[in-house]
C-alpha cells in the first residue's frame, strides 16, 4: 500500500472516532440525575459469575448478601436475579464482550455483583473481543471506579476515583495498525467525563469529611488529554472552597504510595483510568493484594460492584476453584449494600470481614488444600455477623490496633 493510502485509511478510521466520541459527549450530556433506590419498589440485584474461579467466589458473596437481606427479600424490597452467559466460552461463540441476550438481562438490574472475567490476549484461543469489564463500564455509563484502601495500624485510609470510561481504556480496541512499522493506540479525555469524575471525588471528600483531594495526572508530558484533565480539577475545586486539593503525576505517585511519612496524608484520590488501574492494584497490594480490596464501578442509572483480581485460570485448571479466596467480592458485596442505602449491614460486614481475615483468622485461606475453602470462610463470616458479641470483638480489635 502506497504512503498516501495509509494515511488516508488512517485519517478515515481517525475520523470514525471522533464522531463516536461526540455523539458520546451528547448522550453525557443528557443523562438524568442519580437513580434514588429509596423511590424504587424493588431494588434489582443482578449476580453475575463471570468466569474462571468467578463464578465459586461470586456465589459466596450471594450467600452472605442473602443472610444480610433476609428481611428485605421476604418483604418484596430486594429480589435476586442470576445472570449467565459471561464466560468467555460464551462471548467467544458470539463473538462479542457481551452478548446481546445477556446486556439485555444487565440492564433489567438496578445494581450488579460481578465475578472475575476472561480478557483475551495475543496467543490464547480465544478471538480478540474486548474486555467484557470495559465493554460493561461503557454500556452501562460506570463513569467512577471507587476503590478503597484501609489500613488501619499504618494510618491508611485512602479512597480512589478512577475516571472509568475514557483514557487510554476507552477505545483500546480501536487503534490501527498503519503499517507494519507503525501501530497507533488513541487516548480520550472529554470536559464532560472529566468534569464528572472530578466532581464525583470533591463531593465524597466533602460528605466524609475527608476535606482532602489530590489529583494524579502525567500532564507535565502528556498535556492534551492530561493537562484537560487537570484544567478541569482547577475548576471544579472553585466550587468546593472548603476541600484542600493538590495534584502529583503518576510517576512519583506510586513512590509516594510506599513512602511511610507522605501516604497517610493522601484521602481521596482521582485520576484518569490507566493511571487508576495501576494506582490501585499497588494500593490493594499493601492492604494485604488484590483478593483484599472490592470495587464499584457507578453510574447514573447503573451501579456495578466486583473484585478487583483476574479469573485465576490456573486455579481452574489445576482443580482448585472451591479453594479461591473470596474476601475481595464479599467486600464489593457490602459497597453494594452501602450504595443502595444498607450503610448499618454494610458496616457490620466490613468489621465482620476484618475480624475473619484479619483479627482472629481461625480459618486461612491458601488458595490449596492446605488451607479453608471459599464456602467455610463465608460461613465463617456469617456466623461472625450472627454473633451478638460482634461489636466487642471488633473493639478488641480496634483496641489492638492503637496498643
Amino acid at each position: 500500500m502506497k504512503r498516501e493510502e495509509m494515511i488516508q485509511r488512517a485519517k478515515e478510521h481517525f475520523g470514525k472516532l471522533i464522531e463516536e466520541q461526540l455523539e458520546r459527549i451528547e448522550r453525557m450530556k443528557s443523562q438524568q440525575d442519580f437513580i434514588d433506590y429509596n423511590k424504587l419498589p424493588t431494588i434489582v440485584i443482578g449476580i453475575v459469575g463471570g468466569d474462571g474461579i468467578g463464578p465459586y467466589i461470586t456465589s459466596q458473596a450471594q450467600r452472605v448478601l442473602e443472610f444480610l437481606l433476609q428481611d428485605e427479600v421476604k418483604a418484596g424490597k430486594v429480589t435476586f436475579k442470576v445472570i449467565d452467559g459471561l464466560t468467555i466460552e460464551n462471548r467467544a461463540r458470539h463473538n462479542k464482550a457481551i452478548p446481546d441476550d445477556v446486556l439485555e438481562q444487565l440492564k433489567q438490574c438496578h445494581v450488579i455483583l460481578k465475578g472475575p472475567t476472561t480478557t483475551p490476549r495475543a496467543g490464547d484461543p480465544w478471538p480478540n473481543i474486548e474486555s467484557a469489564n470495559v465493554a460493561m463500564r461503557k454500556e452501562l455509563d460506570l463513569f467512577a471506579n471507587v476503590r478503597p484502601v484501609k489500613i488501619p495500624q499504618e494510618g491508611i485510609n485512602w479512597t480512589f476515583f478512577r475516571e472509568n470510561t475514557e483514557g487510554a481504556y476507552a477505545v483500546g480496541n480501536k487503534g490501527i495498525h498503519v503499517n507494519e512499522d507503525l501501530a497507533i493506540d488513541f487516548t480520550i479525555t472529554t470536559y464532560e467525563g472529566s468534569y464528572r469524575i472530578l466532581k464525583a471525588a470533591f463531593d465524597y471528600a466533602r460528605k466524609t469529611g475527608l476535606n482532602r483531594v489530590t489529583v494524579v495526572t502525567k500532564a507535565n508530558v502528556v498535556k492534551t488529554t492530561d493537562g484537560k484533565f487537570l484544567e478541569v480539577a482547577r475548576e471544579v475545586a472553585k466550587e468546593y472552597p472548603e476541600v484542600e486539593w493538590d495534584d502529583w503525576y503518576i510517576d512519583i505517585m506510586t513512590a509516594k504510595l510506599l513512602d511511610p511519612k507522605r501516604r497517610t496524608q493522601f484521602k481521596v484520590i482521582v485520576l484518569p483510568n490507566l493511571y487508576g488501574d495501576i494506582l490501585t492494584d499497588e494500593a490493594a497490594e499493601l492492604q494485604g493484594g488484590v483478593g483484599t480490596a472490592g470495587s464499584a464501578n457507578i453510574g447514573k442509572r447503573y451501579a456495578m460492584f466486583e473484585a478487583i483480581h483476574g479469573s485465576a485460570p490456573r486455579m481452574v485448571e489445576e482443580g482448585r476453584t472451591q479453594y479461591a479466596d473470596p474476601s475481595s467480592i464479599i467486600r464489593a458485596a457490602g459497597m453494594l449494600l452501602e450504595h443502595i442505602g444498607y450503610g448499618d449491614k454494610a458496616k457490620k460486614l466490613d468489621m465482620a470481614l476484618d475480624i475473619c481475615g484479619t483479627y482472629e483468622k481461625k480459618l486461612v485461606i491458601t488458595g490449596r488444600d492446605t488451607g479453608a475453602t471459599g464456602a467455610q470462610f463465608a460461613d465463617y463470616v456469617m456466623e461472625t455477623l450472627s454473633d451478638e458479641n460482634l461489636e466487642n470483638r471488633w473493639a478488641e480489635y480496634t483496641n489492638l490496633l492503637k496498643d
